[in-house]
């Protein structure tokens, strides 16, 4: 490879965005990917109505509703005790939606393909490294490629964070368990968010035949966690799940020396709030548009002081719900409680489900 405008590490929804719109203001920009497209992610699969405006821009709003989807109409809170809450969704076009993230995030870097961004996968950096004359240096497999700017997009454990030594120390209490299983008979066009005595399970249809089933607790509970779901879906003791961890550790700036960190890479949200898709379509948009301005020399400094504000303001007056929703499901007794209380008072529910759901 030779020298290029942009280098983006990673081609999910925020390195994809950000290539998509990099490409589209006519820069040389490349996607260095590890892994081959498609492939699954733990993931909760839940678009949310946010993302809709950004889906839009990026030219593919109609593709992604003619994907193989569930259409989600309704949020179900279930309290350890059985107890249940339903809240409506938006039912209108921009109706949240849950999609496989093998589909999704497929049809985002063939889109950013189609833009003019060249698209490497398999590609694994190794090294990434300021020269002397000051571009940015990044060593592949086999490979190499040099670019004035970096964006790091490679998700919360990035390779591209812990060779520059800004990865941050993160908090392993809970883990993670993903899996897709057949639809159970109906099931309706709902989310579920499920207290257990172990952490908290999240379902969602994804089409007509599957269901995104999410498993979230401390890693000493996990094996508990699996005997739970093999019982409540009838699933084989042998079954595949997908893991990661961490699901918090603490946030990076957003960008430095050129460097611009995007999506799960700078902030890791908790999974519980289904947001994370919005904010990594939202900051590969927000990078895109102060790289622009960087490489067309319109006041470099501003740009990026502009884009930090603008990353900051994504998260305003949401970050209060991740930190609610962890609570709940560190102490699931906590959002049991909730739940319980919800039944009586369903105002404070409706405005939780409002602002993950705006």
């Amino acid at each position: 490879m030779d020298r290029v405008d942009v280098a983006i590490v990673g081609g999910g929804p925020a390195g994809s965005a950000c290539a998509v719109f990099c490409a589209q203001a006519g820069l040389h920009t490349v996607v260095l990917e590890r892994e081959t497209f498609p492939r699954e992610k733990v993931c909760g699969d839940c678009l949310n109505p946010a993302c809709w405006p950004v889906l839009q821009r990026l030219g593919i709003a109609d593709a992604v509703r003619a994907l193989p989807q569930g259409k989600l109409d309704t949020v179900e809170f279930i309290a350890i005790d059985g107890a249940r809450v339903a809240i409506d969704l938006p039912r209108n076009e921009n109706v949240e939606i849950a999609v496989k993230r093998s589909l999704f995030d497929d049809l985002l870097l063939e889109r950013a393909r189609a833009a003019g961004a060249e698209i490497h996968q398999n590609a694994m950096v190794t090294r990434v490294e300021k020269t002397r004359w000051g571009d940015w240096k990044l060593d592949i497999v086999r490979d190499k490629v040099t670019a004035p700017i970096v964006v790091a997009a490679d998700g919360r454990n990035s390779t591209v964070a812990r060779l520059r030594n800004l990865l941050p120390r993160p908090r392993r209490e809970r883990i993670a368990l993903q899996t897709h299983i057949p639809l159970p008979a109906g099931f309706g066009n709902r989310v579920v968010l499920q207290f257990l005595r172990e952490g908290y399970s999240g379902q969602a249809p994804v089409n007509n035949e599957e269901l995104n089933l999410c498993l979230v607790g401390k890693a000493a509970d996990a094996e508990r966690l699996k005997t739970w779901a093999i019982d409540a879906f009838d699933i084989a003791p042998t079954h595949s799940w997908r893991t990661i961890t961490p699901l918090t550790r603490a946030s990076l700036g957003p960008a430095r020396d050129r460097l611009f960190l995007i999506g799960d890479v700078a902030r890791v949200v908790e999974p519980f709030t289904g947001e994370g898709i919005y904010y990594a379509l939202r900051s590969g948009e927000l990078a895109a548009k102060a790289i622009v301005a960087i490489l067309r020399n319109e006041n470099g400094e501003m740009a990026v002081r502009q884009f930090a504000n603008d990353h900051r303001r994504i998260y305003a007056g949401r970050l209060w719900i991740n930190q609610l929703a962890r609570t709940a499901v560190v102490w699931p007794y906590v959002g049991s409680a909730f739940v319980r209380m919800a039944k009586i008072y369903p105002g404070a529910l409706r405005f939780l489900t409002k602002k993950i759901a705006g």
